[in-house]
Protein backbone atom coordinates (compact mmCIF):
# COMPACT_ATOMS: atom_id res chain seq x y z
CA UNK A 1 0.00 0.00 0.00
CA UNK A 2 1.37 3.44 -0.71
CA UNK A 3 2.91 5.00 2.22
CA UNK A 4 0.83 8.35 1.96
CA UNK A 5 -2.04 6.24 3.15
CA UNK A 6 -2.22 7.81 6.07
CA UNK A 7 -2.17 11.67 5.38
CA UNK A 8 -2.75 11.85 1.55
CA UNK A 9 -2.82 15.06 -0.41
CA UNK A 10 -2.05 15.66 -4.14
CA UNK A 11 1.23 16.25 -3.98
CA UNK A 12 1.84 12.97 -2.13
CA UNK A 13 0.16 11.32 -5.09
CA UNK A 14 2.50 12.81 -7.44
CA UNK A 15 5.23 11.81 -6.00
CA UNK A 16 4.62 8.95 -5.02
CA UNK A 17 3.32 7.92 -8.76
CA UNK A 18 6.33 9.74 -10.32
CA UNK A 19 8.66 7.07 -7.83
CA UNK A 20 6.90 4.23 -9.83
CA UNK A 21 8.06 5.46 -13.10
CA UNK A 22 8.76 2.26 -15.76
CA UNK A 23 10.34 3.45 -19.04
CA UNK A 24 9.71 0.29 -20.60
CA UNK A 25 6.47 0.26 -19.69
CA UNK A 26 6.12 3.82 -20.57
CA UNK A 27 7.08 3.36 -24.39
CA UNK A 28 4.57 0.65 -24.68
CA UNK A 29 1.64 2.68 -23.62
CA UNK A 30 2.96 5.99 -25.72
CA UNK A 31 2.79 3.86 -28.79
CA UNK A 32 -0.62 1.99 -27.47
CA UNK A 33 -2.50 4.96 -26.70
CA UNK A 34 -1.27 6.86 -30.27
CA UNK A 35 0.82 9.61 -28.95
CA UNK A 36 2.96 10.28 -32.41
CA UNK A 37 2.63 13.57 -33.97
CA UNK A 38 -0.69 13.43 -36.36
CA UNK A 39 -2.46 10.74 -34.04
CA UNK A 40 -5.65 11.03 -31.76
CA UNK A 41 -3.37 10.93 -28.52
CA UNK A 42 -0.75 13.20 -29.41
CA UNK A 43 1.06 14.86 -26.78
CA UNK A 44 0.09 12.68 -24.04
CA UNK A 45 2.87 12.20 -21.29
CA UNK A 46 2.74 8.81 -19.53
CA UNK A 47 5.14 7.57 -16.38
CA UNK A 48 4.30 3.70 -17.63
CA UNK A 49 1.78 2.78 -14.63
CA UNK A 50 -0.27 0.26 -15.04
CA UNK A 51 -4.00 0.77 -13.87
CA UNK A 52 -4.21 -1.70 -11.19
CA UNK A 53 -1.25 0.49 -9.64
CA UNK A 54 -3.46 3.47 -10.30
CA UNK A 55 -6.47 1.74 -8.88
CA UNK A 56 -4.30 1.14 -5.25
CA UNK A 57 -3.33 5.10 -5.24
CA UNK A 58 -7.23 5.73 -5.47
CA UNK A 59 -8.06 2.81 -3.03
CA UNK A 60 -5.15 4.41 -0.57
CA UNK A 61 -6.40 8.05 -1.25
CA UNK A 62 -10.31 6.88 -0.72
CA UNK A 63 -13.36 8.23 -1.39
CA UNK A 64 -12.97 11.20 1.10
CA UNK A 65 -9.81 12.41 -0.65
CA UNK A 66 -10.71 16.47 -0.52
CA UNK A 67 -12.55 17.65 -3.56
CA UNK A 68 -10.16 20.80 -3.75
CA UNK A 69 -7.38 18.74 -4.12
CA UNK A 70 -8.47 16.74 -7.45
CA UNK A 71 -8.16 19.70 -9.96
CA UNK A 72 -4.49 19.78 -9.61
CA UNK A 73 -4.32 15.89 -10.34
CA UNK A 74 -7.14 16.60 -13.65
CA UNK A 75 -4.46 19.06 -14.64
CA UNK A 76 -1.59 16.87 -14.49
CA UNK A 77 0.82 16.17 -17.43
CA UNK A 78 1.01 12.68 -16.55
CA UNK A 79 -1.84 10.46 -18.06
CA UNK A 80 -2.03 8.00 -14.98
CA UNK A 81 -1.93 11.23 -12.13
CA UNK A 82 -5.08 12.33 -14.52
CA UNK A 83 -6.24 8.95 -14.54
CA UNK A 84 -6.03 8.56 -10.14
CA UNK A 85 -7.74 12.12 -10.53
CA UNK A 86 -11.40 10.70 -12.63
CA UNK A 87 -11.18 7.49 -10.47
CA UNK A 88 -10.74 9.56 -7.17
CA UNK A 89 -14.06 11.57 -8.71
CA UNK A 90 -15.92 8.10 -9.69
CA UNK A 91 -15.12 6.29 -5.52
CA UNK A 92 -16.61 10.01 -5.07
CA UNK A 93 -19.33 9.45 -6.80
CA UNK A 94 -20.18 5.93 -6.06
CA UNK A 95 -20.55 6.42 -2.69
CA UNK A 96 -23.15 9.23 -2.66
CA UNK A 97 -25.26 7.06 -5.39
CA UNK A 98 -26.13 4.02 -3.25
CA UNK A 99 -29.60 3.19 -2.89
CA UNK A 100 -29.80 4.15 0.93
CA UNK A 101 -28.47 8.10 -0.29
CA UNK A 102 -30.21 7.72 -3.85
CA UNK A 103 -32.91 10.66 -2.93
CA UNK A 104 -30.61 11.87 0.31
CA UNK A 105 -30.71 15.90 -0.50
CA UNK A 106 -26.98 16.36 0.68
CA UNK A 107 -25.95 13.45 -1.50
CA UNK A 108 -27.73 14.28 -4.29
CA UNK A 109 -26.41 18.01 -4.20
CA UNK A 110 -22.72 16.65 -3.58
CA UNK A 111 -23.47 13.88 -6.35
CA UNK A 112 -23.94 17.06 -8.40
CA UNK A 113 -20.51 18.98 -7.38
CA UNK A 114 -18.45 15.72 -9.01
CA UNK A 115 -20.57 16.36 -12.59
CA UNK A 116 -20.20 19.53 -12.41
CA UNK A 117 -16.32 19.04 -11.85
CA UNK A 118 -16.05 16.51 -14.45
CA UNK A 119 -17.60 18.50 -16.69
CA UNK A 120 -15.33 21.33 -16.26
CA UNK A 121 -12.16 19.09 -16.17
CA UNK A 122 -13.64 17.19 -19.38
CA UNK A 123 -10.78 18.05 -21.75
CA UNK A 124 -8.21 16.26 -19.45
CA UNK A 125 -9.96 13.33 -20.18
CA UNK A 126 -7.87 13.42 -23.51
CA UNK A 127 -8.27 9.30 -24.22
CA UNK A 128 -10.24 6.80 -24.77
CA UNK A 129 -9.35 4.87 -21.58
CA UNK A 130 -9.79 7.99 -19.56
CA UNK A 131 -13.38 8.37 -20.81
CA UNK A 132 -14.82 4.61 -20.93
CA UNK A 133 -13.24 4.16 -17.28
CA UNK A 134 -15.13 6.96 -15.88
CA UNK A 135 -18.01 8.39 -17.84
CA UNK A 136 -20.38 5.58 -17.62
CA UNK A 137 -20.17 5.56 -13.67
CA UNK A 138 -20.32 9.28 -12.82
CA UNK A 139 -22.18 10.57 -16.22
CA UNK A 140 -24.25 7.49 -16.64
CA UNK A 141 -24.82 7.25 -13.01
CA UNK A 142 -25.84 10.86 -13.06
CA UNK A 143 -28.28 10.20 -15.46
CA UNK A 144 -29.85 7.17 -13.80
CA UNK A 145 -30.27 8.74 -10.11
CA UNK A 146 -32.58 11.79 -8.74
CA UNK A 147 -31.65 15.81 -8.90
CA UNK A 148 -33.03 18.22 -6.64
CA UNK A 149 -37.09 18.00 -7.46
CA UNK A 150 -40.02 16.11 -5.90
CA UNK A 151 -39.64 13.25 -8.39
CA UNK A 152 -37.04 11.32 -10.40
CA UNK A 153 -38.76 10.97 -13.49
CA UNK A 154 -39.61 14.82 -13.77
CA UNK A 155 -39.34 15.84 -17.12
CA UNK A 156 -37.72 19.05 -16.13
CA UNK A 157 -34.77 16.71 -15.12
CA UNK A 158 -34.42 14.76 -18.23
CA UNK A 159 -34.85 18.22 -20.71
CA UNK A 160 -31.89 18.97 -18.12
CA UNK A 161 -30.12 16.29 -18.15
CA UNK A 162 -30.58 15.90 -21.94
CA UNK A 163 -29.23 19.75 -22.37
CA UNK A 164 -25.81 18.68 -20.19
CA UNK A 165 -25.32 15.55 -22.68
CA UNK A 166 -26.39 17.54 -25.82
CA UNK A 167 -23.55 20.10 -25.42
CA UNK A 168 -20.55 17.61 -24.81
CA UNK A 169 -22.14 15.81 -28.31
CA UNK A 170 -22.31 18.78 -30.28
CA UNK A 171 -19.00 20.14 -28.93
CA UNK A 172 -15.67 19.90 -31.38
CA UNK A 173 -13.75 17.67 -28.88
CA UNK A 174 -13.61 14.16 -29.43
CA UNK A 175 -13.45 12.97 -26.04
CA UNK A 176 -16.53 15.23 -25.33
CA UNK A 177 -18.83 13.52 -27.55
CA UNK A 178 -17.74 10.31 -27.13
CA UNK A 179 -18.08 10.66 -22.94
CA UNK A 180 -22.15 11.51 -24.92
CA UNK A 181 -22.33 8.19 -26.26
CA UNK A 182 -20.07 5.50 -23.67
CA UNK A 183 -22.20 7.05 -20.73
CA UNK A 184 -25.25 5.21 -22.06
CA UNK A 185 -23.78 2.21 -21.10
CA UNK A 186 -25.28 3.06 -17.39
CA UNK A 187 -28.35 3.66 -18.71
CA UNK A 188 -29.28 0.24 -20.50
CA UNK A 189 -28.17 -1.65 -18.47
CA UNK A 190 -30.84 -0.48 -15.99
CA UNK A 191 -32.91 -0.74 -18.89
CA UNK A 192 -33.12 2.48 -20.70
CA UNK A 193 -32.70 2.45 -24.51
CA UNK A 194 -33.24 6.21 -24.93
CA UNK A 195 -30.43 7.46 -24.07
CA UNK A 196 -28.05 5.16 -26.64
CA UNK A 197 -30.42 5.55 -29.53
CA UNK A 198 -30.83 9.10 -29.21
CA UNK A 199 -26.70 9.33 -29.46
CA UNK A 200 -26.05 6.57 -31.80
CA UNK A 201 -28.13 8.95 -34.02
CA UNK A 202 -26.18 12.20 -33.48
CA UNK A 203 -22.86 10.48 -34.34
CA UNK A 204 -24.42 7.83 -36.64
CA UNK A 205 -22.06 10.24 -39.19
CA UNK A 206 -19.10 11.05 -37.05
CA UNK A 207 -15.93 10.59 -39.14
CA UNK A 208 -13.55 9.32 -36.57
CA UNK A 209 -12.60 5.59 -35.56
CA UNK A 210 -12.81 6.04 -32.22
CA UNK A 211 -16.55 7.19 -32.21
CA UNK A 212 -17.56 4.74 -34.93
CA UNK A 213 -16.33 1.84 -32.10
CA UNK A 214 -17.83 3.51 -29.27
CA UNK A 215 -21.31 3.91 -30.84
CA UNK A 216 -21.01 0.52 -32.47
CA UNK A 217 -20.18 -1.19 -28.66
CA UNK A 218 -23.42 0.81 -27.00
CA UNK A 219 -26.05 -0.45 -29.52
CA UNK A 220 -24.37 -4.12 -28.81
CA UNK A 221 -24.57 -3.70 -25.23
CA UNK A 222 -28.09 -1.82 -25.43
CA UNK A 223 -28.93 -5.01 -26.81
CA UNK A 224 -27.78 -7.00 -24.68
CA UNK A 225 -29.07 -5.28 -21.80
CA UNK A 226 -32.62 -4.04 -23.29
CA UNK A 227 -33.92 -6.08 -26.39
CA UNK A 228 -32.19 -7.21 -29.72
CA UNK A 229 -35.39 -6.64 -31.21
CA UNK A 230 -34.77 -2.68 -30.39
CA UNK A 231 -31.38 -2.93 -31.76
CA UNK A 232 -32.69 -4.67 -35.46
CA UNK A 233 -34.92 -2.06 -35.38
CA UNK A 234 -32.58 0.59 -34.79
CA UNK A 235 -30.19 -1.39 -37.82
CA UNK A 236 -33.39 -1.41 -40.11
CA UNK A 237 -33.62 1.99 -40.24
CA UNK A 238 -29.78 3.23 -39.92
CA UNK A 239 -27.47 0.00 -41.08
CA UNK A 240 -27.15 1.70 -44.53
CA UNK A 241 -26.02 4.72 -43.71
CA UNK A 242 -23.52 3.43 -40.70
CA UNK A 243 -19.20 3.10 -41.28
CA UNK A 244 -18.76 -0.77 -41.08
CA UNK A 245 -16.47 -0.59 -37.97
CA UNK A 246 -20.09 0.49 -35.86
CA UNK A 247 -22.35 -2.03 -37.71
CA UNK A 248 -19.91 -4.82 -37.22
CA UNK A 249 -19.25 -3.88 -33.06
CA UNK A 250 -23.29 -3.44 -33.09
CA UNK A 251 -23.91 -6.99 -34.05
CA UNK A 252 -21.21 -8.91 -32.24
CA UNK A 253 -23.89 -10.26 -29.71
CA UNK A 254 -25.66 -11.83 -32.62
CA UNK A 255 -24.98 -15.35 -34.14
CA UNK A 256 -22.95 -15.56 -37.10
CA UNK A 257 -25.38 -16.42 -39.92
CA UNK A 258 -27.13 -12.83 -38.42
CA UNK A 259 -24.19 -11.32 -38.73
CA UNK A 260 -23.22 -12.24 -41.94
CA UNK A 261 -26.49 -11.44 -43.46
CA UNK A 262 -26.23 -7.72 -41.88
CA UNK A 263 -22.77 -7.13 -42.92
CA UNK A 264 -23.72 -8.61 -46.64
CA UNK A 265 -26.75 -6.44 -47.22
CA UNK A 266 -25.45 -3.38 -45.79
Amino acid sequence: MPVFLQTVVNKDIITYMESLRNEKQREVLMRFFKTAPGEYGYGDEFLGLKVPQTREVVKAAGPDFPMEEVPELLMSKWHEVRLCGFLILVAKFEKLATKRLENDAEAIKKRDEIVQMYLQYAEQANNWDLVDLTAPKILGGWLVTPLLSPEGNDPMQIDYKRKVLDELAQSNNLWKQRMSIVCTWKTSQMGDPSWCLRYAEIHLHHPHDLMHKAVGWMLREMGKRVSMDLLREFLHQHAHEMPRTMLRYAIEKMTEQERKEWMSTY
